[in-house]
C-alpha cells in the first residue's frame, strides 16, 4: 500500500514538473518576432509594387546605383506622436564588392508633418540611399534629414530624368498614386528593441549591415527581390 502511494506521489510530482516546463516554454514561443517579420514581408510587397509601377521607372532603372534602400510601407499622418507623423521601416545596404544586400535593420521615421495630399492619411515610401555619407549617417542612433545629409524628391513619371544632386532620393505614393512627400527635417532613428527581437540578441545597425554578425532567414525573399531588380533581371 505504501509503495502504491509512493508511486502515485511520483506520478503527481512528474505531472506537476511537466506542467511547469510547458508553462515556461509558452512565453518563449509567444516571443517570436512576428511583428518584425510582418514589417519585413510588407516591405517586400511595397518594393515589388513600386517596381511594377510605370511611374517609378526611374527608381527601377537606377536601382543598381543605390548604396541602400529604406522601405517604409506605411507613413502615417499623426501616427508617430500626438500632432506628428511617422512610420516604421527597414534599411538594407548593398555590399559594393559582392553586390549582395544586407539583412534588414529596423528604423522609425518621424516628423511634425509630412504634408500628405489632401484627404490622404498614409503613404508608402522608399528612400534610395545614394552616398556612403548617407549610409554612415544611418549607423548613428538618430539623425535629421536635410542637414549634413541632403534629401530630395526623386524623379517620377515616364521618361523621368534627374540632374538633382542629393545623398538620398525619396519616392512616395498614396493610394497607388504619386504623393511627392517632402521628408526634409524628418528624424530617422534606430529601433533597437526590434533589431534585438528579430535577431535574438542586442545588435546595432553596424553589427547587422557591416559586420554581418547576425541573420534571419525570414528576410531572404525581400533581399532576393531587391537583388533581382538591381541586377536588371
Amino acid at each position: 500500500m505504501k509503495k502504491t502511494s509512493n508511486r502515485l506521489l511520483n506520478v503527481l510530482f512528474a505531472a506537476i514538473i511537466s506542467t511547469m516546463v510547458v508553462g515556461f516554454t509558452i512565453p518563449a514561443a509567444a516571443a517570436e518576432p512576428a511583428e518584425q517579420q510582418g514589417l519585413v514581408d510588407t516591405a517586400r510587397v511595397t518594393f515589388e509594387s513600386f517596381m511594377a509601377d510605370t511611374n517609378q521607372a526611374w527608381l527601377k532603372e537606377n536601382l543598381n546605383q543605390a548604396k541602400g534602400l529604406i522601405i517604409i510601407p506605411s507613413l502615417l499622418k499623426a501616427g508617430f506622436v500626438i500632432g506628428g507623423s511617422g512610420g516604421s521601416g527597414v534599411l538594407i545596404v548593398k555590399n559594393d564588392k559582392t553586390g549582395q544586400w544586407s539583412q534588414p535593420a529596423f528604423y522609425t521615421l518621424g516628423s511634425g508633418t509630412f504634408g500628405l495630399q489632401i484627404g490622404a492619411e498614409a503613404a508608402e515610401v522608399i528612400m534610395m540611399v545614394r552616398t556612403q555619407k548617407a549610409v554612415d549617417a544611418l549607423f548613428t542612433s538618430s539623425f535629421k534629414l536635410g542637414g549634413d545629409t541632403s534629401i530630395a524628391v526623386g524623379p517620377v513619371g515616364a521618361g523621368a530624368k534627374s540632374n538633382i544632386v542629393a545623398d538620398i532620393f525619396s519616392f512616395s505614393r498614396t493610394k497607388g498614386a504619386y504623393a511627392g512627400v517632402s521628408l526634409e527635417g524628418s528624424v530617422i532613428s534606430t529601433r533597437d528593441k526590434w533589431n534585438e527581437a528579430y535577431y535574438g540578441k542586442a545588435v546595432s545597425p553596424v553589427d547587422i549591415i557591416v559586420k554581418r554578425s547576425v541573420s534571419n532567414a525570414g528576410s531572404k525573399a525581400l533581399r532576393a527581390s531587391v537583388a533581382k531588380v538591381a541586377a536588371g533581371k
